[in-house]
């Protein structure tokens, strides 16, 4: 048995090794299987174009309901609805004979009113001529002086009379005020219309204008002149270019926007009135910037976040960025990443600070945690990884 003991003693320490190395390797693969999956993107250096993007509507430049100006019966209609019409001409009448007539009885009166006035200055001068020779008193030259003014009055009464039935001729035929689309016609053929009835409904088709608004942050961005790519349902693989003519020059106290007015071309009509519209404006192009994923951007409560990875020792760090502008998924960064730097897209959530992490290869399918859509996602807390 003495013989025995070494023999012994030599294979239980044999087992106790084999076992070690056992629970080593088994530790080892359990560490391995609980590092966090991420997946890494680089920074790239691009050519970006800052952009406004807003949604609007499509106005008319002209929009008029055209009422009666003078009472009458509508005598003649040319224009149907729907036609368009050229500025001036005309689009119906309103009983000009009768308006003719009146004409007629205004330039009798003025007439009448001349001679009238005619003959009180001869009568002035007649009785000058007394009173000179002392045959006339002076109670008589002054009540015909008196008879004078009366009838000037009377006349220039008679001619204002007279212009305004020249004028009321003239608006029993009403013209189109602007080139457009006759859209309705409230009236008919031998219906009695008063003054301020609604005769028609008359609106410009081109140009046209789209009516937006941006938010006061951008309000200084947007100037006269300035172009926007205008886009509408109707065409969706269409673009139209505008110019910025109008930029309100107050900010609405209620919404905090800017409202902007910009005219296009619509010489085809296919644009009209009501239209949903979006607006994009490219306000700033910058060379070679550094872009990242908006997968890759955090917004946590001391401002934007990203996790880089160093290759070497796959281990991650937090860093806060100053992010500029968004374009297709890409996100601007001003300060704090260098081009070529590895970022995280997926997996990085709940990282923090120093982790080791595991690097998905391609094809291995999606990481241990999906990233939320959008270009940020709101982190309350950022939980340790054990």
């Amino acid at each position: 048995m003495k013989t025995l003991a070494p023999c012994v003693l030599l294979l239980s320490l044999g087992l106790l090794a084999m076992a070690g190395g056992g629970c080593s390797e088994a530790s080892d693969t359990v560490a391995e299987i609980e590092l966090p999956l991420v997946v890494a993107e680089p920074v790239v250096a691009l050519d970006f174009m800052e952009r406004i993007q807003a949604t609007g509507e499509l106005e008319a430049l002209n929009h008029a309901l055209v009422a009666a100006e003078v009472d009458g019966r509508v005598t003649h209609l040319w224009i149907d609805e729907g036609a368009p019409v050229e500025q001036g001409v005309a689009i119906l009448e309103l009983d000009p004979a009768r308006r003719q007539l009146e004409i007629e009885a205004a330039k009798a009166r003025v007439s009448e009113t001349r001679a009238a006035l005619h003959e009180a200055r001869r009568d002035v001068r007649r009785r000058t001529e007394l009173r000179r020779s002392d045959i006339s008193s002076i109670a008589t030259l002054e009540k015909a002086e008196t008879m004078v003014r009366l009838a000037e009055s009377r006349h220039s009464a008679a001619i204002a009379e007279f212009g305004v039935a020249q004028r009321a001729l003239a608006e029993a035929t009403v013209r189109a005020p602007f080139s457009g689309i006759l859209v309705e016609r409230k009236i008919s053929l031998g219906e009695y219309v008063q003054v301020g009835t609604p005769l028609i409904e008359l609106v410009s088709l081109d140009p046209i204008e789209v009516v937006f608004s941006v938010a006061e942050i951008d309000s200084s961005r947007v100037v006269m002149g300035q172009t926007v790519m205008v886009s509408v349902a109707p065409y969706p693989d269409e673009e139209f270019v505008a110019r910025v003519d109008v930029v309100s020059p107050t900010i609405d106290p209620e919404t905090r926007t800017l409202r902007i007015q910009a005219r296009l071309d619509n010489s085809d009509g296919r644009l009209r009135p009501g239209l949903f519209a979006r607006a994009d404006l490219g306000v700033a192009k910058r060379t070679a910037v550094p872009v990242v994923p908006d997968l890759a951007v955090l917004q946590r409560t001391d401002g934007a976040v990203v996790f880089t990875l160093d290759p070497a020792t796959n281990r991650v760090q937090r860093r806060v960025i100053e992010i500029g502008g968004f374009q297709e998924g890409k996100i601007e960064v001003a300060e704090g990443l260098e081009a070529g730097e590895l970022v995280l897209t997926k997996g990085h959530p709940t990282l923090v600070d120093g982790v080791l992490v595991r690097r998905s290869i391609p094809d291995q399918g999606p990481p241990a945690v999906a990233a939320q859509p959008g270009p940020f996602r709101q982190e309350a807390e950022e939980v340790s990884v054990q």
